[in-house]
């Protein structure tokens, strides 16, 4: 099958003037129901908002994006941890794939850079977690990450209805 899409990473300043097109993924999967840190009465400018602070993080995260000849679709963070007793491990953030740009392998391509992204930061052990039972819940274990565990009522739907995390890690070979 051939990837009518591109994966790429920003620049910081590509990042920051991408915001807009990273809100109206962010707005379309919260409307989508996704849980997502963000409640359903969320605006375009609170999304908008949320994506300007993550933009100007000057922390070394990666921010990679999937995009087509329409624009940008879908998103995913890799952020390395701060600490000095975790310069191994990245937090892997906001994977999120707009409704028009699902099926068709753009959060598997997403999640397959977070690796490239993770070595070339020098790191090698990444964490998430993810709405147990969620597509994305499938997704991690199909690309070999293993489950940590499971926390129930750990976040709300946007409806406000109670879900339960699950926790991911993979470890990277050294």
């Amino acid at each position: 099958m051939t990837q009518d899409f591109r994966i790429r990473s920003l620049s910081p300043e590509e990042a920051l003037g991408t915001a807009p097109a990273l809100a109206a993924v962010l707005l379309d999967c919260v409307q989508g129901g996704a849980s997502v840190s963000f409640m359903a009465d969320m605006t375009l400018q609170e999304a908008e908002a949320f994506w300007r602070e993550e933009t100007a993080a000057d922390d070394g995260r990666s921010i990679l994006v999937a995009e087509d000849d329409a624009g940008v679709f879908g998103v995913v963070q890799v952020i390395p941890v701060a600490t000095p007793n975790q310069p191994h491990r990245v937090d892997i953030s906001k994977l999120l794939v707009h409704r028009r740009g699902r099926r068709r392998g753009a959060a598997e391509a997403l999640m397959a850079a977070t690796e490239d992204a993770t070595r070339q930061l020098g790191r090698w052990l990444m964490v998430l977690d993810t709405v147990t039972g969620s597509p994305a819940d499938f997704l991690y274990e199909k690309r070999g990450w293993s489950r940590a565990g499971v926390i129930p009522d750990y976040a709300l739907y946007p409806d406000g209805a109670l879900c339960d995390a699950t926790f991911f890690y993979k470890a990277l070979d050294r």
